[in-house]
């Protein structure tokens, strides 16, 4: 009678299991890897998509979200990305629960403007945290494209691409687009993970660019 309400209950969560990650794949996902973005610019080329010519089907995921600011306004945001710099602008707690010493700023710092393509973009202190990313395009106002070599070192594992696309003189779209060359086994189950983190990061970026609009730092 034991054994059997055991194998009852470990079938129960099984099912369980299994049903959520289905309804997560087919019923979630083609919302959260779109989150934001319209039709169009989930299928338009987008900087940084050269890098990798044939991406994984699975891996490529465009957000979108509009700021009332110009394009000007927001790029200093984007140019301070990074641990040690002005954050990620995501959620900070759950980021130093995982040791990355995190620190988001909330103001535009001029010494942390000066970022060039091959620069390290880090999401937490050497040894506790995964690689850097390495700046590959830098396009003033337009573009930020950065990204993980391959193991060869021939070419990209990976790219993250923030692009600044301006509706009128005071708003815009930022579209934040990932691409892989493969997929990690460790990916798949993580990906609703990245994407709240990275949704937090636009909404972030957002919420500091139109409260701090002009306004720099003299640090």
């Amino acid at each position: 009678m034991k054994q059997r309400l055991v194998l009852r209950l470990v079938g129960f969560i099984t099912a369980s299991i299994t049903s959520a990650i289905l309804f997560i794949w087919f019923a979630l996902r083609p919302w959260y890897s779109h989150w934001g973005a319209t039709p169009d610019e989930v299928q338009r080329r987008l900087p940084g998509d050269e890098l990798i010519a044939a991406p994984h089907p699975l891996s490529q995921r465009t957000k979108g979200i509009t700021i009332q600011a110009s394009a000007a306004q927001i790029w200093p945001w984007l140019m301070q990305l990074g641990q040690g710099r002005g954050g990620l602008y995501s959620y900070e707690w759950i980021e130093n629960l995982l040791g990355m010493e995190m620190h988001n700023a909330d103001r535009i710092v001029p010494a942390w403007q000066q970022l060039n393509v091959g620069d390290p973009i880090r999401m937490g202190p050497e040894g506790k945290a995964p690689p850097p990313f390495t700046v590959v395009q830098i396009v003033p106002n337009r573009a930020l494209v950065i990204g993980h070599r391959n193991t060869a070192g021939t070419g990209w594992h990976d790219t993250y691409a923030f692009v600044l696309e301006p509706i009128d003189a005071n708003t815009t779209r930022l579209l934040h687009r990932n691409r892989a060359s493969k997929l990690f086994s460790f990916d798949r189950p993580l990906e609703p993970g990245y994407f709240l983190m990275e949704r937090a990061m636009l909404r972030g970026i957002r919420q500091r660019a139109e409260r701090n609009r002009g306004m720099v730092s003299q640090e």
